[in-house]
């Protein structure tokens, strides 16, 4: 049985042999499949790489857990006190029995009047800490932002907004704004930022531009837990004890949120009497990028298919052009004794050959993607150094194993599939009509 397929094997090499040309062109369409399926993978994976590290970095792995306000309140000394909320005991919880916490923000916020120069404008008093900056994605334009040197001190950030709204046209940085009746000092300006929703630190959307930011321990000296708001005329008011507005907690993986939320629910279930409090996990984040992922894939690789599709289509004239330019060779070998089977697996193994070595180069060439893909970007670079954005100069191709062996698996389905006829035809062929062939 070995002896047979070899000897079909070196009778199909030398045939293809003999048409150098036209097998280099059959396996040229081949080739370009192939590569075309690695290499379009390859791109869609590192955008999909670049988009989930960007979700990663906006929130995906932050679990946002906020004071609510609960139907049924536990009132404080009498009925016009609520007291609701997360707790400081909360947090020190949560960092002490979650392992996985690689970084923990509480906030404080509130709505106060903030004047300065005569200029008196409403906007929220954060209460932060100097990781604050960092989850939000702010950046500094003036000054500096929070210190741990500046624990309660009465120094204050402002959002560019509230900056432009206070001083207009001046720096705003070493002013003085006086907020309620305590005076603080401007160390620094931050730079415009976008609204959010649900990313980063945010919990809804809102807006940075009017946001003042003072260090946590300085709002709880200053402003404290309890909030008093004047109801009316005379000396009627109502008030609120809340010690922290929101808690966000990073964890260290993706895979590691769903635990860290439940043992954040347990514990919060435990210490509060009321479900004034919401845990929000924002992974639906990488979740989306990861059906578009698939998406875009399923598309790359469906304009890649077609390519190899092309291909086997042009594999399959050329064979039916030879079958027909080897009639007389066909009738010689049947006459010969060959059987039907004989001459399927000689036109089936010059056809795998045909597609084989293409996929076999194109694979070759698919995994050069990277180096070619950075060569051709140096040198449009050089060419003309601003015609390339941004996305694409940090666009690192990332090769698909699973795209390596479809693209090879789908080369050989396609030389069986598409030589498959040519051979049934050409095993076909009555013996006698073949050798009368000229």
């Amino acid at each position: 049985m070995f002896g047979t397929w070899g000897q079909t094997i070196r009778l199909g090499l030398k045939s293809l042999l003999l048409q150098k040309m036209r097998s280099s062109l059959a396996a040229l369409g081949i080739f370009i499949g192939t590569t075309t399926v690695i290499w379009l993978v390859a791109m869609g994976e590192g955008v999909s790489y670049q988009a989930q590290q960007q979700i990663l970095e906006l929130g995906a792995t932050n679990v946002i857990v906020r004071s609510v306000e609960p139907k049924l309140i536990t009132s404080g000394d009498n009925n016009r006190i609520k007291r609701y909320g997360l707790l400081r005991s909360d947090y020190e919880r949560f960092l002490t029995n979650i392992p996985t916490i690689v970084r923990s923000v509480p906030i404080r916020e509130l709505r106060r009047e903030f004047a300065a120069g005569g200029r008196i404008l409403s906007a929220t008093l954060i209460g932060c800490v100097e990781d604050y900056r960092e989850l939000n994605r702010l950046e500094v334009a003036r000054g500096r932002w929070l210190q741990p040197v500046d624990h309660r001190q009465n120094v204050i950030v402002l959002a560019d907004g509230l900056a432009s709204r206070l001083f207009p046209g001046e720096n705003a940085v070493g002013k003085k704004v006086r907020i309620e009746s305590d005076i603080y000092t401007v160390i620094g300006q931050m730079k415009p930022r976008g609204a959010s929703a649900a990313i980063g630190g945010s919990l809804e959307a809102r807006d940075f531009a009017f946001d003042g930011y003072i260090p946590l321990t300085t709002f709880r000296d200053r402003v404290g837990d309890q909030i008093m708001v004047r109801t009316g005329e005379g000396f009627n008011f109502k008030g609120e004890i809340i010690e922290l507005t929101q808690i966000t907690l990073t964890i260290d993986r993706v895979e590691s949120v769903d635990e860290s939320v439940s043992i954040i629910e347990r514990l919060l279930k435990k210490y509060h009497d009321q479900e004034d409090y919401a845990v929000v996990v924002p992974k639906e984040l990488l979740r989306q990028a990861e059906r578009t992922r698939s998406m875009f894939n399923a598309m790359l690789v469906v304009i890649a298919g077609i390519s190899l599709l092309v291909g086997g289509i042009g594999i399959m004239n050329i064979m039916l052009a030879t079958v027909t330019e080897r009639t007389r060779e066909i009738g010689i070998r049947r006459a010969l004794g060959a059987k039907r089977g004989h001459i399927i697996q000689q036109f089936l193994v010059e056809t795998l050959v045909l597609t084989g070595s293409g996929g076999v180069l194109g694979v070759c060439c698919g995994m050069m993607c990277g180096p070619i893909f950075r060569g051709v970007r140096m040198l449009v670079v050089s060419i003309a150094p601003d015609s390339i954005p941004p996305i694409v100069m940090s666009l690192e191709p990332r090769i698909a194993l699973w795209s390596v062996l479809m693209s090879v698996g789908i080369s050989l389905g396609v030389g069986l599939l598409f030589g498959l006829y040519p051979a049934r035809r050409a095993a076909a062929m009555n013996p006698i009509d073949a050798l009368r062939h000229e």
